[in-house]
């Protein structure tokens, strides 16, 4: 049984009661974790609370320095990790590597950042005084880590925070919590020192809760639904504490009549269909203009047919099961919606037949046309495999459509017209735009979501800003 990992060793619970890790293309277990209780939460506080002194104390170039000797344990364990992670999540075992190679740039990309760390200077405030803008951490921050990219979304909160000079306990989701623990234990063992990075497992209510009302963490790093957000954003409000949101999504994609089809075709069915449609980053609307909605739609609906559906750690399998049997099953609730009010299957709908998916939480590709407005999956946010194909006459309808959710995460525009490209990008509500481009998160740029998608930025030099406190300095010489 896999166990906490506090103070930079692995440790038993105070609890008794474990939660069983599913593999959702099998159904076996892979293995069982403690479910944390409130004891566990404040031992690992305790323990970031001892090391911020001394992490603090240490120079951001050495911070950097550690961070990236952690970077060369990960890769030098990315196929013992990915397998793991494929285990527990389901996804492919490619896409596995691809998480564990992006939480190993993203690490990087911090560390890199390191020396960069800068403050302010304000000369001739008053008569022989100045003032100095002062950067420094918060101390002990918490991250509450999903299970759709447990390993990458981990990253995206582990490395500013650290690199700014804050320690931190994870408290990953409890359906994958095994690779989170694996990485986090790989980091220490290169030299990080104990108590910097923790680990509690367990369920939200008790161990998420726990961190979030804990009068010694500072920052709350979230990434979830917009539902739990809301909670997340509520409790924390009770003590005031910062928080970066990365919440749900509904994002459009928009095909102009000028634009590259093939090319777009290609982006809708990786934006879509990678992990299974399981991110809140996927495209999960499209609208295309009437003159090209023919050609796109069965270009589209040919892809989609020819993706193969298996287990992740079956050689060829492009999509993996859904993670749960619930999320299967609001996925077809969702879809069955969209049937009721009109809307035509024109590829998968159902679960894929045969006795080697009998077992896992397989659901095919599907694409929808003729869907209604008030429809689930154009309303909702839709964590799985299904997506609506959407005519319009022209590019502010596109952009009136698209616009018309709570929700305002991502969004693609694919056309050859700049002044269109130009247009979308400034009237688009959401906090991610590509242009011609499959739907990349780049550590260089920030990201973060309009309306209910969130709450402040990851990624970026801003992610550290937002693990980073502000204070004024005044000095008067004589």
């Amino acid at each position: 049984m896999a166990t906490h990992f506090i103070n930079g060793e692995y440790v038993q619970s105070t609890g008794s009661t474990i939660r069983e890790v599913v593999n959702p293309a099998t159904g076996e277990v892979v293995d069982t974790t403690p479910r944390g209780t409130v004891e566990d939460v404040n031992a690992a506080v305790q323990a970031a609370v001892d090391a911020f002194p001394g992490w603090w104390d240490t120079s951001a170039a050495k911070r950097g320095a550690i961070l990236y000797r952690a970077v060369e344990a990960i890769r030098a364990n990315v196929a013992e990790l990915a397998h793991l992670l494929t285990c527990e999540q389901g996804k492919p075992l490619a896409e596995s590597q691809m998480e564990i190679h992006r939480f190993a740039h993203t690490i990087e990309h911090y560390a890199g950042l390191a020396k960069n760390l800068r403050g302010g200077y304000v000369p001739n405030l008053d008569e022989r005084a100045h003032g100095l803008i002062l950067k420094r951490p918060y101390g002990v921050c918490a991250a509450i880590v999903p299970w759709n990219f447990p390993v990458s979304l981990m990253g995206n909160k582990v490395g500013p925070a650290l690199v700014a000079g804050n320690t931190m306990v994870v408290k990953p989701a409890e359906t994958t919590p095994l690779t989170d623990l694996r990485v986090i234990e790989l980091m220490s063992r290169a030299g990080l020192p104990a108590g910097v990075l923790n680990c509690v497992t367990g369920q939200g209510s008790v161990v998420g809760q726990a961190l979030i009302e804990h009068p010694q963490v500072a920052k709350i790093g979230f990434t979830g639904s917009t539902e739990v957000g809301r909670q997340v954003m509520a409790s924390a409000a009770k003590t005031i504490k910062r928080v970066t949101l990365e919440l749900g999504g509904s994002d459009p994609l928009i095909v102009c009549d000028d634009a590259d089809i093939d090319q777009a075709v290609s982006a809708a069915s990786v934006g879509r269909f990678f992990n299974c449609g399981q991110a809140c980053l996927a495209i999960k609307r499209i609208f295309v203009f009437e003159a090209v909605a023919d050609e796109f739609t069965a270009k589209l609906v040919a892809k989609v047919k020819k993706l193969s559906v298996g287990p992740g750690l079956e050689a060829g399998s492009r999509l993996g099961p859904l993670h749960t049997p619930g999320q299967r099953a609001e996925i077809e609730a969702q879809v069955q919606d969209a049937v009721e009010r009109g809307a035509k299957v024109l590829a998968g709908g159902r679960r894929p037949e045969g006795i080697q998916y009998e077992q896992g939480n397989f659901y095919l590709p599907t694409v929808l046309a003729d869907v209604a407005p008030d429809s689930r999956v154009m309303t909702e946010e839709v964590f799985g495999p299904a997506v609506p194909i959407v005519p319009v006459k022209d590019l502010d309808e596109a952009i009136t459509r698209a616009n018309s959710s709570i929700f305002g995460l991502g969004s693609s525009v694919w056309t050859r017209d700049l002044n269109k490209a130009t247009r979308a990008a400034e009237r688009l509500e959401a906090g991610y735009t590509w242009i011609n481009s499959v739907a990349k998160i780049y550590d260089e740029l920030p990201f973060g979501g309009f309306k209910q998608s969130g709450v402040g930025q990851e990624h970026g030099s801003e992610a550290i800003d937002h693990y980073m406190a502000t204070k004024a300095v005044v000095i008067k010489t004589e």
